[in-house]
């Protein structure tokens, strides 16, 4: 009840801005008839199917729809909130800063035109997220790109040295609307002729059917020393209703035999070797593991048994909160991690090799891109699909491609 009374308040306090502007450009009663209709409409709806959810086939379309408008409408009514508030605040300022209040109709036309040209300027700036929201839809969430990396390790074996592996995370099978454009992902992946694929989990949104359509897409994947990848926390099925709990089993093991059909080694809490000129790197797989209410299904012991503590070693976890938490402290030496799950929050700001910044990061320490601590890497991998929010807004999805160079990194 509190979350819907802080929901309410915040509308409110948005729409009586937001209609501020609208009516310091666009007169007539009609007019505001229909905004007020369709400002309702749009929030109503929304409430509607939030209520209506019915959890045992997913998110549904017409979620995603209100979910769509309230996204679309709502971020550029906080542009113009934020300016008109400011304009208030600075008002405010020079009341108080005044000694008497003048009320003479000259003051008041003043404060109109002011008025008026303030709303345009927020109107002209909330045009900008609203065209690129548009632009996300309709382009942004198959905006692919392929980020390169290189990592120096002074204990990498020789053999390893010039490696290159390629990231995949969070396909989100479920979501997709167009087959063409995953298919030009796969051979972009491809293309890029690493050593190695690993995804890094989220294979699905919930059921194991929503990636049938995209199996021989994904055959495709190919790479010398092979596919490996691990669970995320949609894969297991938690986030809907099912008939019965050996429903909710079989699918896990219908999404297992999946990827193995695709070419995946999925590792279950567990390491593989890959060999080189009598030299080896241990690949070492978790199950989900992620603080804050999500599934902690990886047992980062297990997973390693067997490895020697002077391996190199490469980690698939598919939550960065795990690194945070348990990876980079542990006693072994993890060299690389590659994580998910954050998507970027598919929104946000990015200037490659300048600046980034996303509201996700409020969340997440490590949210998107290479981060380094006590002489240990994780890449947070921004993902290859989308959820809920059908597009992708200045954080596109990702292909990585990380080389792993022997010695130290040039200054």
């Amino acid at each position: 009840m509190i979350r819907w009374i802080i929901f309410i308040l915040i509308v409110v306090v948005l729409d009586y801005y937001a209609f501020q502007a609208f009516r310091a450009l666009v007169k007539g009663n009609i007019w505001s008839i229909i905004y007020w209709l369709f400002t309702i409409g749009v929030i109503g709806n929304f409430i509607f199917q939030i209520f209506s959810f019915d959890r045992s086939n997913g998110i549904p379309f017409r979620f995603s729809l209100a979910f769509t408008f309230i996204v679309l409408i709502y971020v550029p009514k906080i542009i113009i909130g934020l300016t008109l508030l400011g304009e208030d605040i600075f008002r405010l300022f020079s009341f108080l800063n005044s000694n008497y209040i003048k009320s003479s109709n000259i003051e008041k036309v003043a404060f109109s035109g002011r008025r008026k040209f303030v709303s345009q300027i927020a109107l002209g700036l909330a045009a900008i997220p609203f065209a690129s929201i548009l632009y996300g839809i309709y382009r942004g969430k198959y905006n692919f790109k392929v980020l390169n990396y290189t990592l120096h390790f002074e204990d990498l074996p020789d053999a390893f040295d010039g490696y290159k592996l390629t990231q995949i995370s969070d396909v989100h099978s479920g979501s997709f609307d167009n087959i063409d454009k995953v298919d030009y992902a796969i051979d972009l992946i491809n293309q890029q002729q690493s050593d190695v694929i690993l995804f890094t989990g989220d294979m699905v949104n919930n059921k194991a059917t929503e990636m049938v359509p995209y199996i021989d897409i994904f055959k495709k994947l190919k790479a010398k020393d092979g596919l490996y990848s691990v669970l995320g926390n949609h894969d297991y099925g938690d986030y809907i209703n099912w008939n019965s709990d050996e429903d909710k089993r079989q699918n896990l093991e219908d999404l297992k035999t999946l990827q193995k059909d695709i070419g995946f080694d999925l590792l279950l809490n567990e390491n593989r070797f890959i060999e080189k000129e009598g030299q080896r790197i241990a690949l070492v797989g978790v199950e989900n593991w992620g603080k804050g209410g999500f599934k902690k299904a990886g047992d980062l012991k297990k997973a390693s048994a067997s490895i020697d503590q002077d391996d190199f070693k490469i980690l698939m976890s598919h939550d960065p909160s795990h690194w945070d938490e348990e990876v980079v402290k542990d006693s072994y030496h993890y060299h690389l991690t590659l994580s998910g799950h954050t998507h970027g929050m598919q929104f946000g700001i990015e200037i490659p090799g300048w600046f980034k910044w996303s509201p996700v990061k409020w969340r997440y320490k490590h949210w998107a891109g290479i981060y380094e601590e006590l002489g240990q890497y994780i890449n947070v991998n921004r993902g290859f699909g989308y959820l809920a929010f059908p597009g992708r807004v200045g954080i596109w999805p990702e292909i990585t491609v990380i080389e792993l160079k022997k010695g130290k990194k040039e200054a």
